[in-house]
């Protein structure tokens, strides 16, 4: 009887701590054949989605690789659609920077910024589809082309290179952010002109600072820097006045039991509890009409996409789980975010672009830590 009461006392104990809160499951409906594929066309992994001023959206796809080696081929394409889903043209095509597809932004000007992580290259394109600026050099034809090898402790970053970067910011002036990314793990900034500033970050595990491949980034109307520190499972937030790392975002909503991979065996306890939470890819929507934004980040596993408030990134919400199947998510590589309620998620293994539409009136509330 006295362990059945200590039993009690400790769950009792757990359901009523100060540090969990209600945080509601929101219903959503997710499109997966928004996009109006030609009849001859596939696409391959989506490693990236934007939406323009026009609704107009792009998808960076590992597509366009058939005819090359299974390793090193180059797989990279820009694929622009209009806001009702209608194929219009590729953006891009044959550019020298391509090799593998990472992520893409529209900037508030409209010009797209694709950030490829094998040639090591971020080229802003504009409207009418032509390159007004580049950064990063590939490796040069004639020489011995390698990838990047890893190696711990990680290499000291080159200021004048990136090696592996993989996504694009922006604050109020203008100033560029550049996650730098799987080698290097740090951030790059740069004035809107392209003149270097600074190198955020170094490469670590524990400390606010410390990064371990940032892999995806965003900003809010303050110029607040968002940076998914994959590796360390939290969002660090860059102060753009000090170039400084400044504190870190956490989430920290409970497994489900029935929690499955997109494939393969349920990871152990360990292996789960390092995944959960750890942002994939985030993004921060415009402000509403109150002057509200939210910040989407999603997982790998157990496949969810989180919303949080802004800038405190408290959990307000989640959603989705992993699967093959509409509302299901394989990897979720990037996320736009036109609106509160309308956001797209370009999905890896899925091979496929999902437009999702939420439904947070009739969200339901189940305990999370946070």
């Amino acid at each position: 009887m006295k362990h059945i009461v200590i039993a009690l006392v400790v769950l009792l104990g757990a359901t009523a701590s100060p540090a969990q809160a209600q945080v509601p499951e929101i219903p959503f409906e997710g499109n997966i054949n928004f996009l109006k594929l030609p009849a001859d066309m596939n696409v391959g992994e989506v490693s990236g989605v934007a939406v323009n001023s026009k609704g107009d959206v792009a998808i960076f796809t590992r597509s366009n690789s058939a005819g090359g080696p299974a390793y090193g081929a180059t797989a990279s394409q820009v694929l622009l659609f209009d806001k009702t889903g209608k194929f219009l043209r590729e953006v891009g095509k044959g550019l020298y920077a391509w090799s593998y597809a990472h992520a893409i932004r529209f900037d508030k000007d409209d010009n797209l910024w694709a950030i490829d992580k094998g040639s090591d290259m971020i080229v802003r394109i504009n409207p009418e589809g032509h390159v007004t600026m580049v950064f990063g050099r590939k490796k040069e034809a004639s020489d011995d082309a390698e990838p990047w090898k890893r190696v711990t402790p990680p290499l000291a970053p080159v200021n004048a290179q990136f090696r592996q970067p993989t996504d694009v910011a922006w604050d109020t002036e203008g100033n560029i952010y550049i996650s730098d990314g799987y080698i290097n793990s740090r951030v790059a900034k740069f004035t809107k002109d392209g003149d270097w500033v600074a190198s955020i970050g170094e490469p670590g595990r524990t400390k606010i600072g410390e990064l371990n491949t940032p892999h995806t980034i965003s900003y809010d109307a303050k110029g607040n820097i968002y940076v998914g520190d994959r590796g360390n499972r939290r969002i660090q937030v860059i102060d753009p006045k000090t170039n400084t790392l400044v504190r870190e975002i956490k989430i920290d909503v409970p497994l489900p039991p029935d929690a499955k991979p997109w494939m393969g065996a349920t990871p152990t306890a360990e292996g789960a509890a390092g995944q959960n939470g750890a942002p994939w890819a985030i993004c921060v929507t415009p402000p509403n009409a109150a002057g509200q934004q939210f910040l989407y980040s999603a997982d790998a596993f157990p496949g969810r996409v989180y919303k949080l408030s802004v800038p405190d990134g408290k959990v307000l919400g989640y959603f989705g789980k992993s699967g093959h199947q509409a509302k299901q998510f394989g990897w979720i590589h990037e996320i736009a975010c036109p609106s509160e309620n309308e956001i797209y998620v370009a999905e890896l293994l899925n091979w496929r672009l999902q437009k999702l539409t939420l439904k947070p009136a009739a969200a339901k509330s189940s305990a999370a830590g946070q």
